[in-house]
Order: C-alpha cells, then sequence, then structure tokens
C-alpha cells in the first residue's frame, strides 16, 4: 500500500460504517422481527445449506476498559453464570426445534465481554448441552475470545477438550502503561503465557487484537509492539483502528480528545504498524487484519472463499448464523434479528418462553444483490456483475470521483479496489450502500472511515 496523500486522507476520512452488515444496523425496518417468522427464515436458511455458525455472546467483564465499544455488563458477581448458562441453552433449544434433525455446526464462537469471565465448568456445561444436540460438520472451526489475564491454563485446557483449535487474544498493545490508561489489566507476561499455553494444548491458529489510535499512543508504541509479535508470531492479527464513538459509549469521555492521534498523524500508526508487519512476514488479507502464509485464514482469502460476517473475517461461510445471548445477532443471509442488548430484559424474555428479538431486517432483493457486492469488497478488493442494475449503475457514478484520485479501477460492470484504495475500504463500500444514501444521517452514527 502507497504511502496516503494527506489531502486524500482529508477527504476520505467522513463517518463510514465498517460493513459487518449490510443494511447496516442503523438501516434496520424492522423494530421487533415477528418470532415466527424469524424462526421461519432460519428453518429455510438450514434446509438449503445443512450446515451452520453459532455465535454466543457472553457479555460479562470484571472491569470497564474504557475504550471498549463492544455490548457488555460489568460486575464481579460470578453468581450471574449458571443462570445466563441456562438461559442459553433455553434459547438454544427454542431454535433446534425448527432446524432439520441433520444440520451440523461449522462454525462457533464464543465472543464478548469476556468469555473467560465463566469457569471453565459453566462453559464446559453450555457447550456440552448444545453438542450433544448438533455434531460438528467436517473441519467445523471453533473459537473464542480470550482476556490475557483471566484466560487460565484450565479454560485452555476444557476449551481445547471440546474441539476448540482457534483462540483471539485481546492484545491492544503490550504497552502496560497505555492499557492503565484505558483500565485494561492485563501485563506482557500474562499474553506470553496464554500463547505459549495455546499452542502447547494443540491450538492451531492464534490471533492478536491490536488497536491502533488509542489515547496517548504513539509510533515508539507500534514499534515496541513489533518486537514482541517478532517473537510470539501469533497467526493472525487484527489490527483495529479505535473507533471513538463517546455518542454512543459513554467510558470513552474517560480521557481527553486532544490525547487521541487523528487524521495523518493516526494513520500514521497504521502504515508503521503495516510496513512492520510486512517485514514480519504478514500479508494484508483484508480490511486492517493481516495473516501468515501457513494460517487457513489467509489461504481462504487467496483462494477466494474468506467471508465476513459479524464475527468478522472467516474461513467458513454457512447461510445461517445463529446469534445467542444478550445482544446478538443472528443471519439467514436475506433477514437479521438482534435480541434484547441487557442480559436481565434477555434472561427475563427467555423465563417467559419467548425469543428476545428487539429488532431486525428482510433483506429485499436488492438488499441482497448490494449485500453480495460489498461483501465481495470487503473480502477480494473487488466485484463484478453481468446484469445491469440501477442500484449498481448508481454506485458507479458515485465511484467516479475516487476513479479520478486513484482508488478505484472501473471497467464496465467490474470494480477493483486499488493498493491506494485500500485504506478507503469503507468509503468504496459505502458508494454501494443505497440506505445510506437515501436517507443519510442527522447526527453522528459512525466512527471514522480511516
Amino acid at each position: 500500500m502507497a504511502h496516503i496523500d494527506t489531502a486524500l486522507l482529508s477527504k476520505y476520512d467522513i463517518a463510514a460504517p465498517r460493513y459487518t452488515s449490510y443494511p447496516t444496523v442503523p438501516y434496520w425496518t424492522a423494530e421487533a422481527p415477528d418470532p415466527a417468522l424469524w424462526l421461519e427464515r432460519v428453518a429455510q436458511a438450514a434446509q438449503t445449506d445443512r450446515v451452520i455458525s453459532l455465535y454466543i455472546h457472553l457479555p460479562f467483564c470484571e472491569s470497564l476498559c474504557t475504550y471498549c465499544g463492544c455490548n457488555k455488563h460489568i460486575t464481579k458477581n460470578h453468581r450471574v453464570e449458571s443462570p445466563y448458562v441456562q438461559s442459553l441453552l433455553q434459547e438454544w433449544a427454542m431454535y433446534r426445534r425448527v432446524l432439520p434433525a441433520n444440520v451440523q455446526l461449522g462454525e462457533v464462537h464464543l465472543g464478548g465481554g469476556t468469555p473467560t469471565f465463566f469457569s471453565p465448568e459453566n462453559l464446559r456445561s453450555l457447550l456440552e448441552g448444545i453438542f450433544k444436540t448438533i455434531p460438528p460438520a467436517p473441519n467445523a472451526e471453533f473459537s473464542f475470545e480470550a482476556h490475557p489475564w483471566s484466560a487460565s491454563e484450565e479454560h485452555l485446557a476444557t476449551l481445547a477438550d471440546l474441539g476448540f483449535r482457534r483462540i483471539s487474544v485481546g492484545v491492544q498493545d503490550f504497552d502496560e502503561d497505555l492499557m492503565q490508561l484505558v483500565n485494561r489489566r492485563q501485563t506482557i507476561a500474562s499474553i506470553e503465557q496464554v500463547t505459549e499455553k495455546a499452542r502447547a494444548l494443540g491450538f492451531t491458529s492464534v490471533n492478536y487484537d491490536l488497536i491502533y489510535g488509542l489515547p496517548k499512543q504513539t509510533p515508539e508504541h507500534i514499534e515496541r509492539d513489533a518486537e514482541y509479535l517478532a517473537r510470539l508470531l501469533p497467526d493472525r492479527i487484527a489490527f483495529y483502528s479505535y473507533a471513538h464513538v463517546p455518542w454512543l459509549k459513554r467510558s470513552q469521555t474517560a480521557y481527553s480528545e486532544a490525547d487521541l492521534p487523528a487524521g495523518a498523524a493516526k494513520r500514521a500508526l497504521y502504515e508503521s504498524g503495516r510496513s512492520l508487519l510486512e517485514d514480519l512476514g504478514y500479508r494484508d488479507i483484508g480490511m486492517d487484519h493481516f495473516a501468515l502464509p501457513h494460517d487457513s485464514l489467509y489461504q481462504a482469502f487467496e483462494n477466494g472463499s474468506m467471508h465476513r460476517n459479524f464475527m468478522g473475517y472467516t474461513t467458513t461461510q454457512t447461510r445461517l448464523m445463529i446469534g445467542l445471548g444478550a445482544s446478538s445477532i443472528g443471519d439467514t443471509w436475506d433477514a437479521f434479528a438482534q435480541t434484547e442488548k441487557t442480559f436481565t430484559a434477555y434472561q427475563e424474555a427467555i423465563s417467559a418462553g419467548r425469543l428476545p428479538l428487539i429488532r431486525g431486517h428482510f433483506l429485499s432483493e436488492e438488499d441482497q444483490l448490494l449485500r453480495r457486492h460489498i461483501l465481495n469488497l470487503m473480502t477480494r478488493y473487488e466485484t463484478s456483475w453481468e446484469t445491469a442494475h440501477p442500484a449498481l449503475d448508481a454506485a458507479i457514478a458515485r465511484l467516479e470521483p475516487m476513479l479520478a484520485d486513484g482508488l478505484v479501477q472501473l471497467s464496465p460492470m467490474r470494480v477493483q479496489v486499488t493498493a491506494q484504495g485500500q485504506a478507503f475500504l469503507r468509503n468504496v463500500c459505502m458508494a454501494f450502500d443505497a440506505h445510506y444514501w437515501r436517507r443519510q444521517p442527522q447526527g453522528q452514527l459512525f466512527s471514522r472511515a480511516v
């Protein structure tokens, strides 16, 4: 990727969605989709594919990391674990009743919050309760997010015994003082230990989440991070831009915006990090993501099978992804549904015997068409089509300024993102976002694109 011109950065560093879905959540049309209609879509998707993905949201954290934009509940009360596990199993039972008898699990991901907030015993109870009702597919991929401070060897051994082989470690930055500033309790030693123990137990893919643009983060922080990466060599790295959305997450008001790298200074952190990662042998495989050539995600990128959904980039693509737990999102390709955001409202709904849905969206034919093209751009840096459509014509017209700026190459019914344009991938995708252009936000909805 070439060095980014300051004028281009100023022009395109605007608020833009991250496109983990299309339409994006603010443009979903149903406040609370009918559970029966949603389950009908779930059953249809499972009949089509017979292999499904499962995302389980475990929302609890013992302390608040002030940079975090996730849905979470802060508590030190671990008595919440068992009732929440029982609610998850009850919710799963509602779905299992409508799924075909011969359906299989292609992918499971435990997200948070902090999944390792839960005891190994409760994680086993949850997962065995699900696995006894549905077998894994051949080459199934099970993964979880780990806080280096709370992920014990017993956690790792339990999950390895249950078939988990992928772990994503929330590193953010190796500098302990910087982590103290954002109220994250971890040490370099804890990161090293969880990595070494996971590999010793048979985990074949270790991912590190890193963030650039944190308060008071400097190029020197990025350089020191690279020194640790050179020694530990995680198989994958997600090098995320810090998303500053204090209007959504009040915890982000804990530090002054004057302390946040912005504009060219923030982008310089990314470019420095990217260069250092490439020197270590990592390859750019998509927005903010890198992998070593032996890793399955890199191989999926190379052969065109990489997928992107609410779990991020993945090697597994299924038509149906069921979300379990508070604030989780399900996806049947032609419909989305999200559950209650707070765990108390979620558990109350489950106790009443109903799916805790609060909003959703049933995709039109145009939505599904545009979703496919946005997904292609996010996973392959290009997309093409054989049949003209007014929404695609409009997208091409919106891309004309980017063509002039060298960010895309356009040919009849084909869009390719250039090396320069990869930094502005969210902007390119936004050209295809018909919902956004029909109803542009009047307030702050999204983080900045670059």
